[in-house]
């Protein structure tokens, strides 16, 4: 995985979610848009803020984290 320097994690904001450039725009919101149907551009003139390779990296980062496996840890 590139590194992604677009998204940003601060408990600060959002409650800590995956965010674009720490902006209170998260990465959820922008996937959640492409998934409705809502084009890059749509997206871009909703939040005029955002540039669109601030979608394409929300999209990579949500493609990286639903790849991630989670390893159950054995209580001692």
């Amino acid at each position: 995985m590139k590194n992604l320097t677009r998204i940003t994690l601060n408990p600060e904001i959002m409650g800590g979610k995956p965010c674009i450039r720490g902006m209170r725009v998260t990465v959820g919101a922008i996937v959640g848009l492409m998934a409705s149907g809502h084009t890059p551009n749509d997206i871009l003139k909703a939040y005029p803020y955002l540039e669109e390779a601030d979608i394409y990296e929300a999209l990579a980062y949500a493609a990286w984290r639903v790849e991630e496996i989670e390893v159950p840890l054995q209580s001692a």
